[in-house]
């Protein structure tokens, strides 16, 4: 490998990335997307491809790894449409899908919509996937590659909702009723044709493949009562080998094919502390052997063999992510590496076929993401780029573990970032609750997060009851403690801070995204006294709203409407609960400046959630500033759009609560 050249490859990313570090940094060497993410590596070794920064907007950069003297990447800008994400289908070509925030014109509701396209290594041969049928250029739901096909790499499949008519009933004179059906298609690379492959029915949820053009299995799900069904295919015939309460998240997630093709890798919770990996035989439906388990954490997710799909091993997270292999050998690379780079994270993020060239992902609080070239023949490693490379170690605050007991007596997990050279006395806080609500914080890096320790404020994370990965009995304690229990452990949080010395109590902000931002605004509704401000973006204010959005969006008896309804409560049934807890409800009890920021274009958690927020705060005569994002949707995909973000924060920080 000629490292030199492979440098000289670099010199494009380097160039779009934020200049070298500073003592104090701009705004823009946090808020600028990654100069590098999701590096991946073509099945043959030759080519490898990252989505980067060009212009603030994410695009598809093609390299060569061992490139001639003068060969330049490849690259695939953002046009109206986002690159959302790609993979290598073969060594010849990518798929890549494009996303775009467009209002649906039957109901006027802002939805994403997706398609994907194939292009060669060489930048060559671009075509869009199912242009033979103009109906499927844009797909709500589905888009995404299902399958690759090892047997045939010019072939892959994709799942996509198509109509259907079907008859009401057995009187032939009336008029069919019009029913969606997902089936999967049989997508040629090169002309971009698709066919039918399978066909499913209206409940059809998804499909299993072996990774050689074999279909295995698919998901159906019925509506009364909510299950999921589980078909397995004997040729072209399916039938049923098990049925699953599909309610709230009690069903089974089907994660692939194990290694040795004989049995499904599902994920299931029902009978156990935490969720576990089990095999799921195909012949006989015996689901007792357990691929992995940990007795305090949960498996967040399947490890998968990035060409064959098949699942190789579990993630878990106590403080970390923990990348649990079934494959020694496997595992002995990952311990290889947790060696290499001591209290980091680390892990291989990409194989070759002949698992001999590999990129490595290394990063924590203080050493933003980093990627390495390894080649395992010659053990020759080579320093791609670093994702944020204007930020350097001495910008970045330490991130700890900072445990404590809820006013019941819960356990309670967070984590204290303080500013770079602070020893933790007196501080202005920012209070940061994650997302979901059923995400968690564990300690890596967070360019949010440090964002704010860099500007002097110490940053609390608390994985508040209801978070993901502590086992059931936790993330059962949030359902239906929005605003109640769940807010009350990020309350006592915030007392323990104060009472251990770090925060100054005059000196004390609530900020989020999501679920955050919904938690700032009930932090703001409902302790009126304990923050001096408060922002939200993109933030939940209206819990029925946005419970009778998912009913609209995906249906009454649908598995998503379930999940919400297990989690806040039913716009049905808990109507008063809701307007209880729903902070656009008690604008008049809230005292302190609200920061309001939203996408326009957001399709999780649209921007009437925000307006909503704003308009009873308006009407309430409060302090309260509301800023849209044109055409920015929920992952604020854009630099300008963050560093907007950071910037706006960062003055109304210093002017509620000084730094």
């Amino acid at each position: 490998m000629h490292t030199t050249h492979l440098a000289a490859a670099f010199a494009l990313a380097a160039a779009l990335a934020v200049s070298s570090a500073l003592a104090n940094p701009p705004v823009a060497a946090f808020g600028t997307i990654p100069a590098m993410r999701e590096p991946k590596i073509a099945p043959d070794g030759k080519h490898f491809a990252a989505i980067q920064s060009l212009g603030g907007k994410p695009a598809l950069v093609i390299y060569e790894v061992d490139p001639a003297k003068d060969a330049k990447p490849v690259v695939v800008p953002s046009t109206d449409a986002t690159v959302d994400n790609f993979e290598w289908a073969s060594a010849e070509r990518l798929v890549v899908r494009l996303k775009m925030s467009m209002k649906a014109v039957q109901d006027n509701r802002m939805r994403t919509w997706y398609r994907s396209m194939s292009i060669k290594a060489d930048g060559s041969g671009l075509v869009m996937l199912l242009n033979d049928n103009p109906m499927f250029q844009y797909n709500i739901y589905t888009a995404y590659l299902a399958a690759k096909n090892l047997t045939d790499p010019s072939t892959i499949f994709i799942p996509i909702v198509v109509r259907n008519f079907v008859a009401k009933d057995r009187n032939q004179y009336q008029v069919p009723e019009e029913r969606l059906r997902q089936d999967l298609f049989k997508v040629n690379l090169d002309t971009g044709h698709g066919s039918t492959f399978a066909t499913g029915i209206w409940t059809t949820q998804d499909w299993i493949m072996d990774g050689y053009g074999k279909l295995v299995a698919r998901i159906d799900q019925t509506q009364q009562p909510l299950e999921q069904q589980l078909m397995v295919y004997n040729g072209e015939r399916a039938s049923l080998s098990g049925t699953f309460d599909a309610s709230g998240d009690s069903g089974v997630d089907a994660a692939g094919l194990t290694e040795d093709a004989r049995s499904l890798a599902v994920l299931r919770h029902d009978g156990r502390h935490t969720s576990a990996l089990m095999r799921r035989d195909l012949a006989t439906g015996n689901e007792s052997e357990v691929l992995f388990a940990d007795p305090d954490y949960d498996v967040m997710a399947p490890l998968k063999d990035e060409w064959s799909g098949r699942v190789i091993g579990a993630v878990t997270v106590d403080d970390r992510p923990r990348y649990n292999y079934f494959d020694e050998a496997r595992q002995s690379l990952q311990a290889g590496l947790e060696q290499a780079f001591p209290g980091l994270n680390v892990r291989a993020v990409s194989m070759d076929a002949a698992k001999e060239k590999v990129i490595v992902s290394v990063e924590g609080p203080r050493h933003p993401p980093e990627f390495y070239f390894l080649n395992r023949t010659t053990h020759a490693a080579t320093q791609i780029l670093s994702g944020y490379p204007g930020l350097s170690e001495a910008d970045l605050g330490e991130m700890k573990p900072y445990s404590y007991a809820a006013r019941d007596g819960l356990g309670i997990h967070a984590y204290l970032t303080l500013p770079p050279g602070q020893a933790g006395k007196n501080l202005p806080v920012v209070v940061l609750p994650h997302g979901g609500p059923d995400g968690r914080d564990a300690i890596g890096f967070s360019w949010w997060a440090q964002f704010l320790a860099n500007r002097g404020y110490a940053v609390f994370q608390p994985n508040y009851r209801g978070s993901r990965g502590y086992g059931r009995a936790f993330t059962e304690a949030g359902f239906h403690q929005w605003g109640l229990k769940m807010q009350d452990d990020i309350t006592d949080g915030v007392k323990k801070l104060v009472a251990d010395g770090i925060a100054d109590p005059k000196r004390i902000c609530i900020v989020g995204t999501d679920y955050g931002g919904y938690a700032a605004l009930a932090g703001a509704a409902f302790t009126p006294d304990l923050y001096a401000c408060a922002a939200s973006v993109a933030g939940i204010s209206d819990l029925n709203e946005f419970v009778y959005a998912q009913r609209s969006d995906h249906g009454q008896y649908s598995h998503t409407l379930s999940f919400w309804v297990s989690r806040i409560g039913s716009d049905y049934d808990d109507g008063k609960l809701l307007d209880a807890t729903s902070p656009d409800k008690h604008a008049d009890a809230i005292k302190i400046p609200v920061l309001l920021m939203h996408g326009e274009g957001d399709a999780a958690v649209r921007i009437n959630q925000s307006e909503r927020m704003n308009d009873a705060l308006t009407a309430a005569h409060k302090n309260v500033t509301f800023i849209r994002f044109p055409g920015e949707d929920h992952a604020l995909n854009f630099s300008e759009t963050r560093i907007r973000m950071l910037t706006e924060l960062e003055t109304f920080l210093k002017k509620s609560i000084g730094n």
